[in-house]
């Protein structure tokens, strides 16, 4: 089976950045130290996150547009991607911040809004799971993501620069930008975001794949 070129380069990017993030050399910033390379791993997990609801809105509002299961599947594959990305990237933030600020969770608005943010989208599959109609449940899905997809975003990446916080980048504190003159966080960084955007979708395409087979089986029987 020929590999499309998109996943190709996620599987480079990434390997690039597990090994360039633990070998190239990085900025030595007090408290943060060698732990600066959790930026690597914990912040594309966020933008991974972003980029694949994106995608399952998209979906939804195609579902709700020509009411197709197909689309209703992309929906929910996607957000289930996305979900993992965010376990992944709260499970990572809990060990950075245990590094630099001695505890595991702090009353943070960015925190706070990012853990919101995952029971959202956790209340999105019981709301699924909860009806048993196909069609139903594909429509209810779909408008929920909708409403749930704009609030995610006040919540993650406008709320927390509005108020005091100590997660760099909100509430007055500077972002990397400010701290990497020598770019050198960058040339992994980006990288890193790009390939685990690519790999998120592989994944989420393999789970669309499984379901529409198993959408198929149960048509067919």
């Amino acid at each position: 089976m020929k590999i499309q070129w998109w996943k190709l380069a996620g599987i480079l990017l990434v390997l690039y950045a597990l090994i360039g993030g633990l070998a190239l050399p990085v900025p030595q910033l007090p408290i943060l130290e060698q732990s600066i390379r959790n930026l690597y791993y914990h912040v594309p997990m966020w933008f991974g996150m972003l980029a694949l609801l994106m995608a399952s809105g998209f979906y939804s509002v195609k579902t709700l547009k020509d009411g197709n299961f197909q689309n209703d599947i992309k929906a929910s594959s996607y957000a289930a991607i996305a979900v993992l990305y965010g376990s992944i990237g709260l499970t990572t933030g809990m060990i950075w911040a245990r590094n630099t600020w001695g505890v595991y969770w702090t009353n943070d608005p960015k925190l706070n809004s990012a853990a919101i943010g995952m029971l959202m989208y956790a209340a999105y599959f019981v709301l699924r799971g909860s009806v048993e109609d196909e069609e139903k449940r594909a429509r209810i899905s779909a408008v929920y993501n909708l409403f749930v997809l704009p609030v995610y975003i006040v919540l993650i990446y406008i709320m927390p620069r509005l108020t005091a916080s100590l997660h760099p980048g909100n509430g007055g504190n500077p972002g990397f930008n400010s701290y990497d003159l020598d770019s050198r966080l960058r040339m992994v960084f980006y990288p890193a975001v790009l390939g685990w955007i690519f790999i998120g979708f592989w994944i989420a395409d393999l789970q669309i794949r499984i379901k529409q087979i198993d959408f198929k089986k149960r048509l067919n029987d």
